[in-house]
């Protein structure tokens, strides 16, 4: 399947995606009035828009620190900024010219909510992700992307799409070329996941980064951060909904503050270098579909609920900056809002939880919508018996096998590994 990557209509805001009429699409999407071709065309992911824009007004960088006399060009927190509501896009003046021939990128698995920071607070999680392959292909016409091949984890080869408009990574490869006004060279994409779907460590996500950090090297690397996060926003929601809890930290690395989502504010959180924090992931054989854990969620919480989850996100953020681990185990410990929903639907949740932390880990929750338990520690040994604990508990709970792993932050976020020169 191929799919031209200019002349998308957009939709007109994120709430309206799912009441506007569904267009139809094409293999190419240069006319403003495409006939259908497609007979199994899915109604919510059609062409692709940008629900959040960001042109008008460019993002800024903005520091804030937790200390009263910060190192010298050090910067404790950065904010991004940029304003979402322009109807319109802007592209590139011209168009880049590839400097490489093909590129490899690679995008974190990454922990959204942090337990009360539900929708506003993630952090990425180094050594498993996604890895997308990317080059030049003559074969694929100019302006245009294929997805060649999909590979991975699990049954990602059967489940996920080569349809561009339908595949996580492709929404982000087109949404990438638009910003880039690429018009005279066709891409072929290859998707290897290392993530499994439904898994609660971001698999989406990770995909959309590699793909937006991919076309971007590809020409250059002429987009700011800001820019790849958007378009790593746009594939989100029309995947999984549209928040930015899982791309921005796999695209930014380490912590990330959702600040505001209209305009779109990010705000980076420095964990600090000289601390210890690995995370104990454990991944039970059940699938919890984001949408469905979603929807389980409260549409309305009480007054009380909603000062204790904001002061413990507020206890989380600062537990972040000051590299207390005992204060950010406490407080991601803490959501009474969202887990407690979200741990009924996941067999044997609360049990893992309660094993975690009588092995030793500082706090517990689940990792996104689940089903991924994840502690925290300050210990590479500590967290494998941590691990096993919990491994033992989703069984003896939840009769779940599970795999645990121990993983530290990833400081860097989505990341070129190799490339080929023209």
């Amino acid at each position: 399947m191929v799919v031209a990557a200019t002349n998308l209509r957009p939709f007109p805001s994120s709430a309206a995606f799912h009441q506007y009429p569904p267009p139809s699409i094409t293999g190419n999407l240069y006319s403003q009035a495409p006939s259908t071709t497609q007979t199994d065309t899915h109604p919510h992911i059609l062409l692709l828009s940008m629900a959040a824009t960001c042109y008008q007004s460019p993002f800024k960088i903005i520091p804030y620190s937790h200390s009263s006399s910060p190192k010298p060009n050090h910067l404790s927190l950065s904010t991004f900024r940029c304003n979402l509501s322009p109807p319109s896009f802007q592209t590139l003046a011209t168009e880049p010219e590839p400097v490489f021939t093909s590129v490899k990128a690679f995008a974190p698995a990454t922990i959204a909510n942090l337990g009360p920071g539900f929708d506003f607070l993630g952090c990425a999680v180094d050594g498993i992700g996604d890895f997308v392959s990317l080059r030049v292909d003559p074969k694929v016409h100019p302006g245009e992307i294929s997805i060649s091949e999909i590979t991975g984890a699990g049954n990602s080869a059967t489940k996920l799409s080569k349809n561009p408009l339908w595949n996580c990574a492709g929404i982000a490869a087109i949404s990438t070329m638009k910003m880039l006004n690429i018009r005279s060279v066709g891409l072929s994409l290859s998707l290897e996941k290392g993530l499994p779907l439904g898994s609660g460590l971001g698999s989406s996500a990770a995909s959309a980064a590699a793909a937006a950090v991919a076309v971007n090297e590809i020409f250059g690397g002429k987009l700011p951060v800001s820019d790849l996060v958007i378009a790593g926003l746009e594939s989100e929601s029309k995947v999984s909904g549209y928040h930015a809890d899982n791309v921005a930290p796999a695209i930014m690395g380490g912590f990330v503050l959702i600040r505001s989502y209209d305009p779109l504010e990010l705000m980076q959180l420095k964990f600090p270098e000289e601390k210890y924090l690995f995370f104990v992931l454990v991944n039970p054989e059940f699938e919890a579909p984001t949408k469905k854990m979603r929807a389980a969620l409260p549409a309305e919480i009480t007054m009380s609920h909603h000062v204790w989850n904001c002061s413990q996100a507020g206890a989380l953020v600062a537990s972040v900056l000051q590299g207390d681990l005992k204060g950010l185990g406490k407080a991601l410990s803490s959501d009474k809002i969202v887990e407690p929903r979200r741990a009924a639907l996941i067999p044997g949740m609360e049990g893992v939880k309660k094993a975690a932390i009588e092995a030793g880990a500082f706090g517990c929750t689940i990792s996104g919508a689940g089903p991924t338990a994840v502690a925290v520690t300050d210990d590479e040994e500590k967290g494998k018996v941590i691990g096993e604990r919990m491994v033992e508990a989703f069984m003896e709970g939840g009769n779940l096998k599970a795999r645990a792993m121990v993983k530290r932050l990833d400081r860097v976020g989505a990341r070129i590994v190799s490339s080929i020169s023209r």
